[in-house]
């Protein structure tokens, strides 16, 4: 094989190599971000003594964000099987909780920040299925 010969051939395989490295590693990429699940967003609003849903059923795996929002005093929230916790959930203010419900079963969430007679009951469930 001549000089020439030799060089060409090492140039197509090095375009190759160019080509073909993008495809590959794209590909990886790609597969990585379908196997990713979504975040869900839950908007909860809380007022003396109640949240506006009771009962909130979640899929085991799928991140959660919640979204809460007092509609009268400051209230706390928490999901203590979860480690999961607003500091303070304010009138008016939204505050979020991230968390990735990893077992299956029925779990409470409830305020944790005193807010009057009745606080003892303001509780509600969240239900992770797999």
């Amino acid at each position: 094989m001549t000089c020439a010969g030799r060089y060409l051939r090492s140039r197509r395989a090095a375009l190759a190599l160019v080509f073909a490295a993008p495809l590959a590693l794209g590909g990886g990429f790609l597969a990585a971000a379908r196997a990713a699940p979504v975040e869900r967003v839950i908007k909860l609003t809380v007022k003396r003594f109640e949240y506006s849903q009771k009962e909130i059923v979640l899929k085991r795996g799928q991140p959660v964000v919640v979204e809460i929002t007092s509609l009268d005093v400051p209230h706390g929230f928490s999901v203590p099987d979860f480690n999961a916790r607003a500091d303070v959930v304010l009138p008016g203010k939204v505050s979020r909780v991230r968390f990735t419900p990893d077992r299956d079963g029925t779990f409470i969430y409830l305020c944790d920040i005193f807010c009057g007679s009745g606080h003892e009951q303001l509780e509600g469930r969240f239900i992770v299925r797999g």
